[in-house]
């Protein structure tokens, strides 16, 4: 088995509550959803957003046959009306789209997408569309914490179009599904090969002893597979994030280990002494100051990591997203998608609690945010300057924990990357190509380029000009009559050649999430607000 430090690890990041432990969400049904692929597809009149940091051009008519773009062919200019011996020709029995007016981009890739969670009461189906009603088509599913066999059956479904779901990549937890402790070099090199055998595509480690580490890396580049790791404060004071790139790691998930590479007058975090990482508004609050503890931007040792993980072509997948609400709670708990889409069960797992990962609310308050707000500032500055250096840095939501809600969280992920101060242009390209350059899987997804998948986003507002057009509840915009709308949300997502109207998806979303609240009598209260029931008698 393995051991207890490492069934907390798990526990502690990947599992909804003690009590759930081992258990996996209820499967994906058979497709019920999309149309296709077709013999020939043609999206007519786009403007395009390649996913490779090019500007938009268009109009712009893009063939597809099966799952395959065949021809990108720009058919005229802004305002002038197309004309028809300029485009490509139909096929007799085509699908056509209208999309003059319209934006198209590259499929999303969610580099940090769990599958759901048993305790938080978030299915399959239910994770699978909120994913495709925002566009993302490609997700890596860090930890396989519903089981590498459940995983891949719906990695297999998925690739056959048997269930409406985005294309999955299954990186393992490292000692999942050993029947012993991993404690050797040797031990750690056999469970790697056994996990290639059994077909994962990587392994994600939160840390462990620094031989096994190099020993577990080691083979897993010689068998070509990815890595990820989440350096848990239980196993980083071992190995940093320099550390680990140096033996072989190809993506950091979150930031942790990365500030303690930056230590210059310390070894460990600057623990209180009455720390207990059991209790989980110490592990959050005081990782709220952990970069304030780092060498400082521009420093020698600031300039010495950076050069090094940029030598190593290493990946940065931050997820700012999933710790938004340490910086300001109120904003994610009263996020307006919550009302409609957020399963009943999973909004009681957000609630404070001592026991469900990520409920850390024991009593948060302004101190605590500010420090997350400083925290936010130097985590970003490195982010960007990274990126700015030639580095590589992807987009990752790990929704279902901490008031973050699968597909809109993404999004929410999108915005914060521009806050640290990418381009809308290297934003979208973080969500596109960077994710499918880090999963090795370039020369398929993650542009819009002749000879790729047909995966693909179709929305009506630019999303440049507001990133919000592409949340599922669209912008607020006011109208030149002083009428407030909603605008954008995307229209269709194509996956693998398949054509998906997205609002649908987000309308079957709601009607779960409608019907769990009638079976239950449910209503959503915000944490202590819930009236208590009248005494009897």
């Amino acid at each position: 088995m393995i051991s207890s430090r490492y069934l907390f690890l798990l526990w502690i990041c990947l599992f909804v509550s003690l009590q759930v432990f081992g258990q996996q969400v209820l499967k994906a049904p058979d497709r019920n959803e999309g149309e296709g692929p077709y013999d020939q597809m043609i999206i007519r009149g786009a403007t395009m957003i390649n996913g490779t940091g090019a500007p938009p051009i268009g109009p712009v008519d893009i063939v597809i046959e099966k799952n395959i773009i065949k021809s990108i062919k720009v058919v005229g200019q802004p305002g002038v009306p197309i004309k028809d011996d300029n485009r490509p020709v139909a096929s007799p029995g085509s699908k056509e789209i209208d999309a003059h007016g319209m934006y198209v981009l590259p499929g999303f890739v969610d580099m940090h997408g769990h599958i759901g969670g048993a305790s938080q009461g978030a299915h399959a189906e239910y994770v699978f569309k909120l994913w495709m009603s925002h566009g993302i088509t490609t997700i890596r599913d860090p930890s396989c914490s519903n089981g590498l066999d459940w995983v891949l059956e719906h990695k297999r479904k998925s690739e056959k179009n048997e269930i409406t779901a985005p294309r999955i990549l299954a990186y393992t937890a490292f000692g999942q599904g050993s029947s012993e402790t991993i404690s050797t070099p040797e031990m750690a090199r056999e469970w790697v090969r056994n996990n290639a055998k059994n077909g994962a595509d990587g392994i994600k480690f939160f840390g462990t002893r620094p031989d096994i580490m190099a020993a577990a890396l080691d083979e897993n580049k010689k068998l070509g597979l990815r890595s990820a790791c989440h350096h848990a404060q239980m196993d980083v004071a071992w190995l940093n994030v320099a550390q680990t790139a140096e033996m072989g790691l190809t993506t950091m998930e979150h930031w942790y280990g990365l500030p303690e590479a930056l230590f210059t007058n310390q070894t460990i975090q600057d623990y209180p002494l009455d720390y207990n990482y059991m209790n989980e508004q110490h592990r959050f609050k005081e990782a709220g100051r952990l970069w304030q503890q780092a060498a400082k931007p521009g420093s020698e040792k600031w300039e010495q990591v950076m050069c090094q993980l940029l030598a190593l072509d290493f990946t940065l997948d931050p997820t700012f997203n999933i710790y938004e609400a340490s910086r300001d709670l109120m904003r994610a708990r009263r996020a307006e998608w919550h009302e409609e889409y957020t399963m009943p069960s999973l909004w009681e797992f957000y609630q404070p609690s001592k026991i469900s990962h990520g409920s850390y609310w024991h009593y948060w308050g302004t101190e605590e945010e500010i420090d997350w707000k400083n925290n936010y500032r130097l985590w970003m500055q490195f982010v960007n300057e990274y990126k700015n250096r030639g580095g590589r840095v992807t987009a990752g939501s790990d929704s279902g924990f901490i008031f973050q809600l699968y597909g809109f969280a993404y999004i929410r992920e999108l915005e914060l990357l521009r806050e640290a101060g990418f381009h809308p242009l290297e934003v979208l390209r973080a969500a596109t190509l960077k994710g499918a350059e880090a999963l090795g899987m370039a020369d398929r997804i993650g542009s819009i380029e002749v000879g790729k998948l047909a995966d693909l986003v179709i929305l009506e507002e630019n999303p440049m000009v507001n990133l919000k057009s592409l949340y599922g509840t669209g912008a607020i915009k006011l109208t030149a009559d002083n009428e407030v709308v909603r605008v954008g949300g995307i229209k269709h997502t194509i996956k693998d050649g398949v054509l998906f109207d997205a609002q649908q998806l987000l309308q079957d979303v709601k009607n779960m999430v409608d019907k769990a609240k009638e079976e239950q009598d449910y209503k959503i209260y915000q944490p202590g607000m819930k009236p208590k029931p009248e005494p009897e008698g």
